[in-house]
């Protein structure tokens, strides 16, 4: 598991009240970290078209990790596109490359949420 701290401004995007989140590289599950690291994980451990920056790497976390409930999370994931755009970052792009990650294993169909995230840009 990969854990980071999540800034209070993405907070409100994370599922319960911890600070901190832990994203598992394999099956991109994310989890709520009560102690979260002061370091930020090298995210390009799950695939090198992850973001390195923090600023787009933990709301792409935080993104991918929501996907498995986007009819529960539409808006939470709609902002955190926002978020990674804002960045520099194609979240499209990052999605497509997961889908064919060499180690993900994931039961979310990662090709068909990204046309759904199409209609959330």
């Amino acid at each position: 598991m990969l854990a980071f701290a999540v800034p209070p401004d993405l907070r409100d995007y994370l599922p319960g009240e911890e600070p901190g989140a832990a994203l598992c590289p394999r099956c991109l599950q994310l989890r709520p970290v009560t102690d979260p690291p002061e370091e930020l994980p090298d995210f390009r451990q799950i695939d090198d078209s992850f973001p390195a920056e923090s600023e787009a790497a933990i709301p792409m976390a935080l993104l991918v990790g929501l996907l498995s409930s986007l009819a529960v999370y539409r808006q939470e994931i709609s902002a955190l596109l926002t978020e990674v755009e804002r960045a520099g970052v194609d979240p499209l792009l990052v999605v497509d490359r997961l889908s064919i990650a060499d180690g993900v294993e994931t039961s979310i169909d990662l090709q068909g949420r990204r046309r759904q995230l199409e209609q959330l840009l």
